[in-house]
């Protein structure tokens, strides 16, 4: 009975924030909020373009456009909940942090397996151009982006389930901007020894495996665009990879940082590369992708083109 007490005693959670200085949450409020509606507007843009035009429907941009929808809903998942609490109470209930938990983990790790699939695009695009219509089919190209979307699913639903199991009975104030594994682990009282296992088993596998892939994909990818004789060819196979690797580098470098370290080592500096990885690669992947590609940028002038208001001739 005491331990069943000792459960129910913390019924929601403090979420500090990036600041506890009154003066710092208007500005932070601001800043984010400019942040947020950057992040949407682009990735919708995206989105938008893509699906009204005929010539972007292609494998490539069929897995940009989901990634974009995927971005808006993970920074959808994290930054309303941090413009209320720069504004108002900090507070969120037990059943809140573990949903807010489980969106954050499903939702990157779909960013991370739709990374893997877009770089297996670009490969068989790269070194195997003759068979990519029948490689890259419609068909194949849902199913890849269907267990993209599931798998990370079962792998945050594993995660909120055993934390679901610890005893949370002292403090109930999280060092941090959302609710993640490693701050409400160190508030549990009652043993994580099989919740770290799980951390530092399944997790990496699921984290590391699609980074192996790309890596792979993109060294073989390099030594196809090396064997390229002509100059133009080889500058127009690097600007197709040249967006899709400054991303996962962005997203990979931050998201390691993070996770692939102990959680008795987890430090308030880590809030830095938790906003790269989840708000600000989320805002710079429309631009990325863009920036290069004449393709896009011809459709995105299209598309906003027609949403300006038309006047009628003299």
């Amino acid at each position: 009975m005491e331990r069943l007490n000792q459960t129910s005693s913390v019924s929601e959670f403090i979420l500090l924030g990036l600041s506890s200085r009154p003066q710092d949450q208007k500005p932070l409020f601001i800043l984010f909020l400019i942040i947020y509606l950057v992040t949407i507007t682009g990735n919708l843009l995206i989105v938008l373009a893509i699906c009204s035009d005929p010539q972007l429907h292609t494998p490539m941009y069929f897995f940009l456009s989901v990634l974009s929808f995927t971005d808006i809903c993970f920074t959808t998942t994290i930054v309303p909940r941090m413009l209320v609490n720069f504004l108002s109470h900090k507070t969120i209930s037990y059943a809140g942090c573990l949903s807010q938990m489980y969106f954050i983990y499903a939702l990157g790790n779909t960013d991370s397996c739709l990374l893997a699939v877009m770089a297996f695009d670009r490969y068989v695009a790269i070194c195997d151009p003759f068979h990519y219509v029948t490689i890259m089919g419609h068909r194949r190209c849902v199913l890849l982006v269907a267990f993209s979307c599931s798998l990370p699913h079962f792998h945050s639903l594993l995660h909120v389930l055993l934390l679901n199991q610890l005893t949370f009975c002292d403090s109930n104030v999280i060092h941090h901007f959302l609710c993640d594994l490693s701050p409400l682990m160190k508030l549990s009282c009652s043993p994580t020894l099989i919740n770290e296992i799980v951390i530092m088993t399944e997790g990496p596998v699921l984290l590391v495996t699609p980074f192996l892939f790309i890596t792979f994909s993109y060294i073989r990818i390099l030594i196809a665009i090396l064997k390229i004789p002509s100059t133009s060819g080889k500058h127009k196979a690097f600007s197709t990879c040249g967006s899709h690797l400054t991303v996962v580098t962005l997203f990979y470098g931050s998201i390691f940082y993070v996770y692939l370290q102990p959680v008795s080592t987890y430090t308030v500096r880590d809030h830095v590369a938790t906003i790269v990885y989840t708000v600000l690669s989320s805002m710079l992947n429309p631009f990325i992708y863009s920036l290069r590609n004449k393709d896009l940028k011809q459709s995105l002038r299209k598309l906003v083109g027609r949403r300006k208001p038309q006047t009628a001739p003299p």
